[in-house]
């Protein structure tokens, strides 16, 4: 795949889009300006990889839209160094994301097929340094634990304990809950069994699941 003068005029264009909804975070929009993230989706949705969409990514997932990926990040205020764990690699387009913004990321996804895809892309890519591992997302991976931050990138119902437990203590969680609607939540480890939590808003995401596929 080729990514053309075209392509980053487009992303030109999804940046200032996204900078117009609200987003400041100017690292953040720099990393999504970099990426080609054509090369995450389908050829047959290429035409469209800059809008502002989600888009069918197999296995009944999605690549989540751009600001979507963009507000998620920007709420963990990711610095260089830090360890990241994601659950819900998807296509990968996230766990490049982080990896731009120089952290070290450990991304968790159930179905082998996308978890096989995203790997070789994010190898040949090489955004930075991404570990992906094929398990179950609600148990995380407690022998990296702590993480300086954790990302998920599907609906729960509530954020798994076990997912907190692996937070080091004045990390920060972001996670969507919530059934058919989610509520973005930002959860800051103020101790080690106590937590802030703030309410960022509402969105839709396809649901946390547990186990593998």
């Amino acid at each position: 795949m080729q990514d053309t003068y075209r392509h980053q005029g487009m992303r030109r264009k999804l940046v200032t889009a996204l900078r117009e909804r609200g987003i400041h975070d100017e690292r953040v929009l720099e990393a999504i300006g970099a990426l080609p993230r054509h090369f995450f989706l389908d050829a047959a949705f290429e035409e469209w990889a800059y809008e502002d969409k989600p888009f069918p990514i197999g296995c009944e997932q999605t690549i989540s839209q751009p600001y979507t990926v963009a507000f998620q990040t920007a709420l963990l205020d990711v610095r260089p160094r830090m360890k990241v764990l994601e659950i819900g690699t998807g296509s990968g387009y996230q766990a490049a994301v982080l990896a731009l913004l120089k952290a070290r990321v450990f991304t968790v996804e159930r179905h082998k097929p996308l978890h096989q895809r995203a790997r070789a892309m994010l190898d040949a890519l090489k955004p930075g340094n991404v570990r992906c591992y094929h398990r179950d997302g609600y148990l995380g991976l407690p022998e990296f634990a702590p993480f300086d931050r954790i990302l998920v990138t599907a609906g729960a119902t509530e954020a798994p304990p076990a997912l907190l437990q692996q937070l080091a203590v004045g990390g920060v969680m972001v996670i969507p809950v919530g059934e058919d609607v989610q509520h973005m939540r930002r959860i800051v480890k103020v101790g080690e069994a106590d937590f802030r939590e703030e309410d960022k808003g509402q969105f839709r995401f396809v649901p946390f699941v547990k186990g593998i596929g």
